[in-house]
């Protein structure tokens, strides 16, 4: 069943050839006891390891069961050791940080057998050798005959044909050696038995051939054979070890360096804890932030304009165009550039398509809607014997109109009533600061001094003036009518009074506007159906010049502004819209955005929100701020990461011999590098969890320091979400790290390894 040709093996240092094995030609049953006999040197242990797959022979042809293994992988040669060869060394070559019973089982976990199934065979094995009572000690807990008893049932635990004994009772007693040595005889009665010693008096004792060797050469055979071996049934498997295995195996060698195993998680997490520390207060000021603005910019008004400034990351690139061009040029050349104004403004097409399509939103969503359409609405009140205009000028109130609301939130939600009722009804509402003032003209105007009560203001009757009363057409001119007294008696006119008084709540300072007469949708809509229809209306309509000032019309008046302002039914110059809150407004704007699906530039219709402004910038600097401190602290996850592929490699140093043992067992390559990995799989998960729970512990100081100093209860805030990938984040670089010194341990030869101690 095993055959070597020709086996030559040389080993070269620099220019010297060291010929180790020269034209073995050597043949062996399918069950025999042969000791290979010879003095140090002779090339017996490098023929054994030959033989067993670990070392490479030079030229020739090692044949197994009627297979030249001329062709053979790597893959090959660990599936072979692993299935068909088990090795019993001299110095035992137990892994120690695992049980007996596991370094046992260890040649079946490589080759996939079931726990249930290896732990029952193992158990048997140790049970054969004595040892059954032991399975659950460590090696260094037994003897040197009892350490290699359990050598011996895991060369066996396989079941393979051939075992390869390495000198096994050179470091025993001789009590002890001749145990071993019947317990081998045994096994020989089965198995092929290849046993290097150079002690004559055991090989005579127990071998049933011994072959003698010297420089290299066989110069001696007691039972030979002819070249006709017989082909035996060797079956081989290749061999695989699980990531579960390579984990158990590196968390047992962690287990036995727990300090140094803490330290390095530390260390390898204080950049952990420091990003943590900083996500979490970056969480808890952007909660606070979007807490802020939820409160205070949730009803900030969408507004749609004839004009907006478009300032997309689009536009401001366009802009940027001439950087193209080189600075501070030498040519004595002028070149254009792009008008800003022709770039970031939009002019709004404003419909009555448009309008239709606004007033089909969903009214469930908004606290209020107001269509601004520039309307002069002239009030009057009287003094005593003197009257006055509350707009200064005559001057239109376009800015001050109260929106419609189809519910009361948006005067709930924004302002404190601090007097009288806000209804839908005809009439007006006096806003005041949070002092309670009002500009002292508008007191004036009221009749009132420096300061009044509100049962006085409530008490005031206000007259609105209509276009057919105000003006009067002479000689084909309009003039103003300028008897105020016949005006305010006028029987056209309509009492109005201020209907209630009004203030910002402290929360909504950014978006309750300033303070002044605002008059309701329901005014302004009786206002214009009343002057829609005035004869300055129509005969404004019929000119193609300005009534009032007998001026053309241009860009910055149009023949459609004059006629809102002086009441006609046209289109409005801008409308506002009153989000309920944040999730309401994402709805409106994507219902707006919808509008503009498919249109042309020119046809699209651009709003203003200044809430996501707002919001977009107060974002845009807690993330720059985060951002930055968090690439400081990655700077120590680089050192971590640096550090743990230290202690990788000197964890392959420490576990050299290790190695040796479980390529002898038939671990790949590949193998080898998954129990290194599954190493510093473990320590990234562990330092990764530890510097979240430490980051999750400073918060609690954290926290009191940032309450002592600003009023901020419970600002830092770890997001769990933040901490699953810190973690991940932790067993990537750790992993990363430690992949160079995993792929060395995959390369050392398997013959050095087991020489280390």
């Amino acid at each position: 069943m095993l055959e070597l040709k020709k086996i030559k093996k040389d080993y070269k240092t620099g220019d010297f050839i060291q010929h180790a094995l020269k034209n073995i030609d050597l043949s062996f049953r399918e069950n025999e006891f042969v000791a290979i006999l010879g003095p140090s040197g002779s090339g017996k242990t490098t023929l054994l390891n030959i033989i067993g797959g670990l070392d490479r022979y030079t030229t020739g042809d090692l044949i197994i069961d009627g297979k030249s293994t001329k062709k053979f992988k790597d893959k090959d040669w660990d599936a072979y050791r692993n299935h068909a060869v088990g090795f019993i060394f001299q110095s035992y070559n137990l892994i120690s940080h695992i049980s007996v019973l596991e370094n046992t089982m260890m040649g079946m976990t490589l080759s996939g057998v079931s726990f249930r199934e290896r732990k029952r065979k193992a158990l048997e094995l140790l049970d054969k050798v004595g040892l059954k009572d032991h399975a659950y000690k460590k090696p260094n807990q037994l003897s040197g005959g009892q350490m290699q008893r359990v050598a011996i049932a895991r060369a066996l635990a396989n079941d393979p044909k051939i075992i390869l004994a390495d000198e096994p009772t050179g470091a025993l007693d001789s009590k002890t050696s001749m145990q071993i040595m019947e317990l081998i005889k045994e096994i020989s009665k089965d198995k092929l038995v290849i046993m290097v010693t150079h002690n004559k008096e055991l090989a005579e004792n127990y071998a049933s051939r011994i072959v003698n060797m010297k420089d290299g050469e066989i110069i001696g055979d007691s039972n030979p054979i002819d070249d006709n071996v017989k082909t035996g049934n060797l079956k081989i498997t290749k061999t695989s070890m699980s990531f579960l295995t390579a984990l158990k195996l590196s968390f047992e060698n962690i287990k036995t360096k727990k300090g140094r195993t803490i330290l390095t998680s530390f260390a390898s997490s204080i950049g952990i804890i420091g990003i943590a520390l900083i996500l979490s207060l970056s969480n808890g000021f952007n909660i606070e932030v979007e807490n802020f603005e939820q409160d205070s910019l949730s009803q900030s008004p969408i507004m749609i304009t004839n004009q907006t400034v478009q300032m997309d990351e689009n536009t401001l690139n366009e802009l940027k165009g001439d950087n193209e061009k080189e600075k501070y040029p030498s040519e004595k050349m002028v070149y254009s550039k792009n008008d800003i104004s022709d770039t970031i403004i939009h002019t709004n097409k404003i419909t009555d398509d448009y309008v239709n399509y606004i007033d089909k939103m969903d009214m469930d969503n908004i606290s209020g809607i107001s269509y601004l359409k520039g309307t002069n609405t002239i009030l009057l009140s009287k003094n005593g014997d003197d009257y006055k205009f509350l707009n200064d000028n005559s001057s239109s109130f376009t800015s001050n109109i109260l929106p419609y609301s189809p519910s009361d939130s948006l005067i709930d939600k924004n302002y404190d009533v601090l007097a009288g009722k806000v209804t839908d009804e005809a009439g007006l509402v006096l806003f005041v600061d949070s002092y309670n003032r009002i500009s002292s003209s508008l007191l004036e105007s009221l009749g009132l001094d420096d300061s009044a009560s509100f049962e006085d203001i409530l008490n005031k009757e206000i007259k609105v003036i209509f276009n057919d009363d105000y003006y009067k057409k002479i000689n084909g001119n309009f003039i103003v009518e300028n008897d105020l007294e016949k005006l305010y008696d006028s029987e056209e006119s309509v009492s109005i009074k201020i209907m209630a008084i009004v203030r910002g709540k402290e929360d909504k300072e950014l978006i309750t506007g300033s303070s002044g007469l605002y008059y309701t949708s329901a005014l302004a809509g009786e206002v214009i159906s009343k002057n829609k229809d005035s004869l300055i209306v129509k005969e404004q309509q019929k000119l193609d010049y300005n009534v009032l000032t007998h001026q053309k019309f241009d860009e910055n008046t149009t023949k459609d502004s004059v006629l809102g302002y002086l009441g006609a039914d046209v289109l409005p110059m801008a409308i506002y819209i009153y989000p309920k809150d944040f999730d309401t407004k994402d709805k409106i704007t994507d219902y707006l955005d919808e509008y503009n699906d498919g249109k042309n530039e020119e046809d699209v219709i651009q709003y203003t929100d200044m809430a996501e402004m707002i919001s977009s910038l107060s974002g845009n600097i807690m993330d720059a701020i985060t951002i930055v401190l968090i690439a400081f602290s990655s700077i120590s996850l680089v050192v971590s990461s640096i550090m743990i592929g230290i202690i990788t490699y000197i964890s392959v140093l420490e576990r050299t011999k290790e190695i040796g043992v479980l390529r002898a067992l038939g671990a790949r390559k590949k193998d080898i590098t998954r129990v290194f990995n599954a190493e510093t799989f473990i320590i990234g998960v562990f330092s990764g969890l530890l510097g979240v729970a430490i980051a999750y512990l400073l918060t609690i100081p954290t926290n009191k320091i940032i309450e002592d100093l600003s009023g901020l209860a419970g600002v830092a805030k770890l997001n769990p979400i933040h901490s699953i990938i810190l973690i991940i984040i932790s067993l990537t670089l750790t992993v990363i790290g430690g992949f160079i010194p995993s792929k060395m341990a995959s390369r050392k030869n398997p013959v050095e390894a087991l020489r280390t101690e």
